[in-house]
């Protein structure tokens, strides 16, 4: 257990409602880092002393959770430490990294750290790091944190952080711990809720034609990751503004995927015309508050809103058409949204309905709960990308494995200085081909 270097603020934190909802279990990735000289021992031995002297300035990782009633938690900021763990594997790095690494279940047996979820929440740490050793010399850094303390935002201002201290650096931006513009402390009604949230947070679309129980047994979900190079995003992009009305401001990168995507996916599915499909976007709250919240906001600051539409009308329509119903869920949120929300959730007796667990079940069917909900997470604008201890920048990082039908992750391709990204998908085995197929040929027609 690593400890912080220095004595810190001890007693229990208030949480925010973006803290309480959405996934309350642990969120994983992991780097890869090229053959080193250094011995292992030094290593080591510089990500415990590092981590110990940036977990004074980032607390809370060193604390744990409390369970509250209804569904709600709290943080005990008591130094009880963060976990860290160094192992030797006995294969090349090689093994892994064919084709750009996708996540297995294997590969996260082996390279991040066992959290025994079995124990009681207030003896689970909150951070934990697994640093493996490959017979070629290579390196992977496993990290494994709370979702309920933090977003992906969060643990990338983390990483950067230690990063520099780890190479002998101060720190160079502190994080910000202070909840109070997401209503922590604040009771009841002071901000009005100007929003119907009924379908917010979770109120996804059913199949129509729902598996029955022994189909779903048989189901089975796999990753893989499709690279895209900066032509093929640019061409992309072109074909969404293609029809799009002047004077408007152009589809942006994402706008243009997340249509692409959605739509690909619903013919991979196979979807009738009249399935309701959805396209789930995760939206940072802490720019979209006035004023805004500093980037280097610590805590939850993201939640999703959907976009929706039959499936009839989701593929007659333009990819113009379509990235226009991702837009208008994006520009909803403002500022007067966010706060409505937030007060909407706190009018809540019970949080546990709007929780889920990325082993668990959010629409009826377990890990196949996403069709026909597709859920694009764009990573390329956080600051992942460059973390160097000392031995070098990665040459690759993303997400650990992951078993929920129709989650997907956009993020940069660590190995090329190209501009390329790479799209990391979880779907169902009987559609990856179809979608595939579909992903790089609707590109071109």
């Amino acid at each position: 257990m690593v400890t912080p270097a220095q004595s810190t603020w001890k007693g229990n934190q208030s949480l925010s409602e973006w803290d309480q909802i959405g996934c309350t279990k642990y969120a994983s990735s992991i780097y890869f880092y090229a053959p080193t000289t250094l011995p292992f021992q030094t290593i080591t031995q510089t990500l415990i002393d590092s981590l110990s002297h940036t977990l004074p300035h980032f607390y809370p990782l060193a604390g744990r959770l409390r369970s509250l009633n209804n569904g709600r938690f709290q943080l005990e900021c008591n130094e009880n430490g963060a976990v860290f763990i160094a192992a030797e594997l006995n294969a090349d790095l090689s093994y892994f990294e064919k084709d750009y690494f996708t996540p297995t279940l294997e590969s996260d047996c082996l390279l991040l750290p066992y959290v025994n979820e079995s124990l009681p929440i207030h003896e689970l740490p909150l951070l934990l790091v697994q640093l493996t050793k490959f017979s070629c010399g290579g390196l992977s850094l496993g990290i494994t944190t709370s979702h309920v303390l933090v977003d992906g935002l969060s643990v990338a201002n983390f990483m950067t952080e230690w990063a520099r201290i780890a190479r002998g650096l101060p720190l160079q931006k502190p994080p910000f711990l202070d909840k109070k513009a997401f209503g922590v402390g604040d009771c009841c009604g002071s901000n009005p809720q100007r929003f119907d949230h009924s379908n917010d947070f979770g109120n996804m679309p059913f199949l129509l034609k729902q598996p029955k129980v022994e189909e779903l047994k048989k189901m089975k979900t796999t990753m893989f990751t499709l690279k895209l190079t900066k032509e093929q995003v640019q061409k992309l992009k072109n074909k969404a503004n293609k029809d799009l009305d002047r004077p408007s401001r152009p589809y942006t990168r994402y706008e243009a995927l997340a249509a692409h995507i959605w739509r690909c996916s619903s013919k991979a599915r196979k979807h009738d015309s009249q399935q309701p499909t959805a396209c789930a976007v995760t939206i940072d709250s802490r720019k979209r508050l006035e004023p805004p919240l500093p980037f280097e906001y610590f805590g939850n600051g993201v939640f999703d809103v959907t976009a929706r539409c039959t499936a009839g009308e989701l593929l007659s329509s333009s990819l113009s058409e379509v990235a226009s119903k991702v837009r208008s869920v994006i520009e909803m949120v403002t500022n007067d949204y966010v706060l409505s929300a937030i007060e909407y959730l706190k009018s809540q007796q019970d949080l546990t309905k709007f929780q889920y667990s990325y082993k668990s079940s959010t629409n009826g069917g377990g890990k196949y709960c996403g069709n026909p909900v597709i859920s694009v997470i764009n990573l390329v604008n956080l600051p992942f990308k460059g973390i160097d201890f000392g031995w070098g920048k990665e040459i690759h990082f993303g997400p650990a494995y992951h078993e929920i039908d129709g989650d997907l992750w956009i993020i940069r391709n660590s190995s090329d200085d190209d501009e390329s990204l790479l799209i990391v998908i979880c779907l169902l085995v009987e559609h990856v081909e179809a979608f595939k197929m579909y992903f790089f040929d609707d590109m071109i027609n």
